[in-house]
């Protein structure tokens, strides 16, 4: 009776393991020649070089300091640290031996020309909604860059994580391959913004929680998530910002990289607005604005905006704590000269701190990273640079500053273990460049 159990036993085992090595097997897709440039036409490229921006595919796949699209850019993850890939149409080590047909399979499947399943680090779940005719686009693009001659950095996956077979599993819980589908009720111009964020420019890929096993969760879009050591806000109408985003300032801080309510694209999105959606026509980033503005519900708390704008302004007027309160001297020393707003008006290059995002947000991650760290000319709004005071002020002194303005320019409860966590955000540093 044992043995026939244990024959039963390893016969299911073996079917288990057979059945999910059928289903993990992916064809390799034959190698080609790269074509020479010239069989791609200009306006073919042109139009792919938008949707590489649109895609942030350099800033992904170029390493510090690296050759663009050469590869080794390290992307933390919450199992460890995965590098980008080499796409430059080099034979060995980049893409050029990539038919057409093997790009599409990577974009709209997640699977490699040899086969083999991608991590979902490269965001194969959002790019498999784009139509062929994009991806024909981006593909003319990435084969008429410069080769270059970059192996591929070791992934630092523990096992069995850095199996790429188990990628299969993976994607059969979370996967939903598919082209984008329209929804004609909701416009042309709705649709087009869909498109853009939930495709080649993966908004949720930032902007969306994750599960344990690292995949989006789908009922909870675009609610926020921690990404790079920086917090991506919500941007659902969960979005704590005393000022709604309206389409007005999601259009001027997509386009600009500065909203006068909200402050300045600063860490991950600084790239994202000024290296990514700058190549994208100014329609494509009205599409974003409408699309975000649906989303964020904006049109419903419209009426919020003027009250808020008001009470920043009374706070700059008049801040009551500032005689004899040390830690109100200390931002006023440090902070409020260049944060004052004052004439009945918001300048968008002076950040009202009642108003700015990351001192409303539950987690004081930004604020306590722009404080340390600042914000250089190439990020934010160009040319304004805001200097980073961490070699000047202590743990405890940024801890105070980001306890005082949010006891003071908000009605949210305070932070807990601030200098805790001043102390594990400069250990940190500033990040990759």
């Amino acid at each position: 009776m044992l043995k026939r159990t244990l024959i039963g036993l390893m016969s299911l085992l073996v079917i288990g393991v057979g059945g999910f090595a059928a289903l993990a097997w992916r064809p390799a897709i034959a190698p080609i020649t790269p074509p020479a440039v010239s069989s791609f036409a200009p306006d073919l490229v042109a139009r792919g070089a938008v949707l590489a921006g649109a895609g942030y595919c350099a800033t992904c796949h170029t390493a510090p300091g690296g050759a663009p699209y050469a590869g080794g850019y390290a992307m933390q993850t919450g199992f460890g640290t995965i590098y980008s890939t080499n796409i430059t149409p080099e034979v060995e080590t980049g893409i050029g031996s990539w038919s057409e047909a093997a790009f599409r399979r990577a974009m709209h499947s997640g699977v490699s020309r040899d086969g083999s399943h991608l991590f979902p680090a490269f965001p194969y779940d959002h790019f498999t909604k784009l139509t062929d005719a994009d991806v024909a686009a981006l593909y003319a693009y990435m084969m008429t860059r410069t080769p270059v001659r970059a192996a591929p950095l070791e992934n630092g996956l523990p096992f069995p994580l850095n199996l790429r077979p188990l990628q299969a599993g993976w994607k059969l819980l979370f996967f939903q391959p598919g082209r984008y589908v329209e929804q004609p009720a909701r416009g042309e111009v709705w649709n087009r913004g869909a498109y853009l964020a939930e495709g080649i420019s993966h908004c949720g890929a930032c902007h969306t929680p994750r599960n344990a096993l690292g995949a989006e969760e789908r009922g909870n879009a675009f609610a926020g998530a921690p990404i790079d050591h920086w917090v991506a806000p919500p941007l659902t109408k969960a979005n704590p910002s005393p000022v709604p985003w309206s389409q007005d300032e999601l259009v001027t801080y997509l386009r600009r990289g500065v909203s006068r309510f909200h402050g300045v694209a600063a860490g991950p999105m600084s790239p994202v607005v000024h290296d990514g959606l700058a190549r994208l026509p100014d329609a494509d980033i009205a599409a974003l604005g409408l699309y975000f503005a649906d989303v964020g519900q904006a049109a419903a708390r419209a009426a919020e905006a003027q009250p808020a704008i008001e009470r920043a302004l009374a706070m700059n007027a008049h801040d009551p704590g500032l005689p004899y309160d040390p830690t109100a001297r200390l931002y006023a020393a440090a902070c409020a000269s260049c944060h004052f707003n004052g004439g009945g008006q918001v300048n968008a290059l002076r950040p009202d701190l009642a108003l700015n995002s990351a001192v409303s947000l539950s987690d004081p991650t930004n604020l306590i990273r722009v404080m340390l760290y600042g914000v250089t000319a190439r990020e934010g709004a160009p040319g304004i640079v805001m200097p980073g005071f961490a070699p000047a002020l202590s743990d405890a002194d940024i801890a105070r500053i980001a306890a005082y303005l949010r006891a003071t320019r908000t009605s949210h409860p305070a932070w807990p273990d601030l200098e805790k966590t001043v102390a594990a955000v400069r250990a940190q540093g500033r990040g990759q460049e």
